[in-house]
């Protein structure tokens, strides 16, 4: 155990010191000693100069108070302490999230370099050996209180920012979202037939994607990041029919080849405009890649007999043959100015009877297998 410290100094002494930090603040110090005569000076001291001071004689009555609130804003702790050491009380506070960040400054009689290097190797801030001098406890004191509103300034500083950070990343998010929506319903208000396709198609798109993300040909490009990515692009797939007469697009009949390969130009329409997206802003953006493949490419077939391209089997982007099925199914069941919605059987049959011709084969099987669940989607986004 420690001797008292002697300050050497009167009562009158000590106001005389304390009234050299006039601007010290209201801090809450806790001062840990199993000496009652050092806890009894040293609380003095520190009281004179303006602080609130809690005193504590044991390693676990310190670890209480140091819990509790107000918590102590620094903490003097006493090295040499029976059944539990200053080391071992500075371990518990760095070991709690919640006293993690307290200064802690030993307090020793011990002059010995080694143990000064172990406690700041451990975390303390900082050593004052005994007997105290009351001018350097006040300086130590004041510095790291000073340090520590400075941390803590740019804790918050930087809690602040991360959150409007987060806020705006959140922000331009929803913006990117309502933008992308508002040009989707652009191509679906032309016709208003098709309901929520842009909502079930999106759905679709999704959840095919997550039942093949561990299927060995597609584990590798169906990450979250990917899959979030490819949602939403999905609902520009048909963004090039603004660029389709009324006439064609509404046409409540088979189309004239002349019509026909008017229609067929919207694939190349939408995916030139989302090029031109991307050229306009200088900057390639991920989701656009995947809409721009998805606009061009999702009218193509497994069997190389789609358009605009012909491509064939993997040559067709895995973005463009999810849409494409996710577009067909939904084109299918719904109600069209050229006929009516199908059933759920039959949509299931064509679907079925177009694996490894018009779909890739993995996709058929893995939308087949899961058809509950698109059937699902279809009936919750049923409607207008």
């Amino acid at each position: 155990m420690n001797r008292p410290a002697h300050f050497g100094k009167s009562r009158f002494a000590l106001m005389s010191i304390a009234a050299m930090f006039p601007d010290a603040p209201l801090a809450t110090l806790l001062v840990v000693d199993d000496v009652p005569g050092n806890l009894t000076v040293l609380g003095e001291l520190l009281r004179d100069a303006g602080y609130q001071v809690k005193a504590a004689n044991s390693g676990r009555a310190a670890l209480r108070y140091a819990a509790q609130h107000p918590q102590p804003d620094l903490i003097l702790l006493d090295v040499m302490m029976p059944e539990m050491d200053g080391y071992q009380v500075l371990a518990c506070l760095r070991a709690d999230p919640a006293t993690r960040f307290i200064p802690v400054i030993f307090l020793t009689a011990l002059n010995d370099i080694q143990n000064e290097e172990r406690g700041l190797e451990q975390g303390a801030a900082d050593y004052i050996a005994k007997p105290f001098l009351p001018t350097l406890v006040l300086a130590r004191v004041r510095t790291q209180l000073e340090a520590k509103r400075a941390r803590d300034w740019l804790r918050n500083q930087n809690a602040f920012l991360e959150t409007e950070v987060t806020r705006r990343v959140a922000e331009n998010d929803l913006i990117q979202r309502v933008s992308i929506r508002a040009l989707a319903h652009l191509a679906e208000i032309r016709d208003p037939e098709t309901g929520n396709h842009i909502l079930r198609t999106q759905s679709y798109v999704s959840t095919l994607a997550m039942r093949l993300k561990d299927h060995p040909r597609f584990a590798a490009f169906l990450t979250e990041r990917s899959i979030e990515l490819l949602a939403r692009s999905a609902p520009l797939h048909d963004i090039g029919k603004v660029g389709i007469p009324d006439h064609i697009l509404l046409k409540p009949g088979p189309l004239t080849p002349e019509e026909w390969a008017i229609m067929k130009t919207h694939s190349q329409i939408g995916a030139d405009a989302i090029q031109q997206a991307e050229i306009d802003v200088k900057e390639t953006v991920p989701f656009l890649i995947f809409a721009k493949e998805i606009a061009r490419w999702h009218h193509e077939k497994w069997d190389g007999s789609g358009y605009p391209d012909g491509l064939a089997g993997d040559a067709i982007p895995v973005s463009a043959r999810l849409m494409a099925l996710a577009d067909v199914f939904d084109a299918l069941i719904s109600v069209r100015v050229y006929k009516p919605a199908m059933s759920f059987d039959q949509a299931r049959d064509i679907i079925a009877a177009g694996r490894g011709v018009h779909f890739d084969p993995d996709m058929t099987d893995a939308f087949l297998t899961g058809f509950d669940e698109f059937q699902a989607i279809a009936q919750r986004y049923h409607g207008d």
